[in-house]
């Protein structure tokens, strides 16, 4: 059953139309990825599926309500972690998720009573009365999803949820939202990190100039897009390498700076004419959802 369904989505920033036709479907209990380099899109849309923005045109519903006709009740039904923590820095730890649930009607009653549970899920619980000020970033990062659980919502958005932290706060984070995931919750998963898309999503779209160009699981689309082994290779000759052996050792092979990217199914001639390049230094690993993205949206840096 789709949880979220979107069709031929179009929003117009003056002469820039910024998505262009888009489809979703997300279905109930599934951690859905949206991906895509900077400007492909991803905040615009995800927006208009809150009900922030209006479309120009398309059809959107999530939880069975048009938005953004009936945006707001269906956003009482949704849990948002925001790009950016916007906690009250005035509150402590408890203050903030008291607050927050006041917000989408409940009583006081029963945020209370959902509050140890929360903190116990972002790891807090020792930080009951602490001041927002006095937090890590992985900590806020962590109280910042524990508040968008606090109306026990049926769909969780989160905006690029692990930014700017460290791999031991990611960690940590991932392992909460795989727990959200085994409980049945359905989410929404914008990243710049293929590796959390890769582990978290079970579908993804990757998007690009507001149209999305892939999509599948990301098990699927590594193994039809790419070659199951990657050869980094490294050094001030690698140019002439490729020259040389990239058309007749890799199936594909690109050339970034002084780094060769050989794409192929037979490592082990790569391996054995490599050994003998004395050099040039190399990486053997298996083929990743970032190759997938690389591939579809390119090297270059958006500006």
């Amino acid at each position: 059953m789709s949880l979220l369904r979107a069709r031929n989505l179009r929003k117009r920033y003056g002469d820039t139309e910024v998505v262009r036709g888009l489809d979703l479907d997300i279905e109930a209990g599934e951690c859905f990825g949206l991906i895509g380099p900077n400007g492909a899109g991803k905040t615009t849309t995800l927006k208009m599926l809150l009900g922030l923005i209006a479309p120009d045109d398309g059809s959107i519903e999530i939880l069975g309500e048009p938005v953004p006709l009936r945006g707001r009740e269906a956003r009482l039904r949704i849990g948002v972690v925001p790009q950016m923590d916007n906690l009250d820095p005035d509150f402590s730890v408890r203050e903030n998720l008291l607050v927050y649930g006041r917000y989408f009607g409940i009583a006081d009653s029963v945020i209370r009573a959902r509050i140890p549970g929360l903190l116990e899920f972002a790891g807090l619980t020792s930080k009951e009365n602490a001041r927002i000020t006095t937090l890590s970033g992985g900590m806020k990062r962590r109280l910042t999803l524990a508040r968008a659980l606090v109306n026990d919502p049926e769909l969780i958005v989160l905006d690029e949820p692990t930014t700017g932290l460290d791999p031991q706060a990611r960690h940590v984070i991932w392992q909460g939202l795989r727990r959200l995931i085994s409980q049945g919750k359905t989410i929404l998963l914008t990243t710049h990190f293929m590796e959390e898309a890769e582990r978290l999503c079970d579908r993804l779209v990757i998007l690009d100039h507001g149209t999305a160009i892939a999509s599948g699981s990301p098990r699927d689309m590594i193994a039809a897009e790419i070659e199951p082994s990657v050869m980094e290779i490294y050094g001030e000759t690698v140019a002439d390498w490729g020259a040389q052996h990239g058309h007749t050792l890799c199936e594909r092979f690109e050339i970034t700076g002084e780094t060769l990217f050989c794409y192929t199914r037979d490592c082990d001639r790569v391996l054995d004419q490599l050994r003998a390049q004395h050099s040039l230094r190399y990486l053997h690993r298996p083929s990743n959802l970032e190759d997938v993205f690389l591939k579809f949206t390119g090297r270059e840096l958006r500006d």
